[in-house]
């Protein structure tokens, strides 16, 4: 039977969602636990390793409120087992993970390609704060808002996003349909918020680094255009530090 997962992460130890071939990722931590938890050593004492599916990868260091992973189990788990499962997982993991529901789905549900679309948040400081600096970005210019949304409105009448990924990425295409993008100010800091089908790999941390530059005046709204149609990674700005991003929704039928 397979079962989705719904769960959040502070990826500031992680490096990233998916798994590395010598670095700690947040799926491998969660298959450790689901594979201690649910399947019974054979007879040389091994487990059958239980994979999990994410709704998509992280960059090290990003955060997610609200994410959304599958797994397969032979076994059919009833509301009160997947309930225990929930309190042995969230008392086996790292304080930076938690799980908040396990549910069966059908057996084609898929967690990654099911999702209709996915909401980011970026977090810039425009102001000291001796609390969230951990989580936002801290910018010192001056920046123009009005400017940086007039130029955030261009990625809903784009849909090729080469300038704001990572080179060499394996990928079928560069096409994203971006039905929301907007900064908002509220208590000292400026909120990116953006809502596609799907991302790139550094697409929102890159897209961020570009609008920034236009907020501090040193790309007009034409340039940022501009940088769109090229479909050249380099003529775009620096990507924002991980540490300020948070994948805030995942949305499903």
């Amino acid at each position: 039977m397979r079962y989705f997962m719904r769960l959040a992460f502070n990826g500031t130890p992680f490096f990233g969602w998916q798994i590395q071939p010598k670095d700690i990722s947040v799926q491998e931590v969660i298959e450790n636990a689901l594979t201690l938890l649910l399947m019974r050593p054979d007879e040389d004492g091994q487990r059958q390793r239980i994979a999990i599916t994410g709704c998509g990868r992280t960059d090290t260091g990003v955060h997610a409120r609200d994410f959304t992973a599958h797994f397969d189990y032979t076994e059919e788990l009833d509301e009160n087992r997947r309930i225990q499962l929930v309190n042995k997982l969230n008392s086996f993991l790292p304080k930076e993970i938690v799980i908040f529901n396990i549910v069966p789905v059908a057996d084609d549900a898929h967690a990654r390609f099911d999702a209709l679309d996915r909401t980011y948040r970026y977090y810039v400081n425009i102001r000291k704060d001796a609390f969230n600096f951990p989580y936002a970005h801290r910018v010192f210019e001056k920046l123009n808002v009005d400017k940086m949304n007039e130029a955030a409105s261009l990625l809903l009448k784009n849909e090729d996003f080469t300038s704001f990924s990572k080179v060499h990425t394996q990928v079928n295409n560069m096409r994203c349909h971006v039905t929301h993008a907007q900064w908002v100010e509220r208590d000292g800091q400026l909120v990116f918020e953006i809502t596609a089908n799907r991302f790139l790999r550094n697409m929102v941390r890159a897209i961020v680094g570009t609008l920034l530059l236009v907020g501090k005046g040193k790309l007009s709204v034409q340039d940022f255009q501009d940088i769109i149609e090229q479909k050249d990674r380099c003529k775009a700005g620096d990507s924002a530090p991980a540490h300020a991003l948070f994948l805030e929704k995942v949305r499903y039928n």
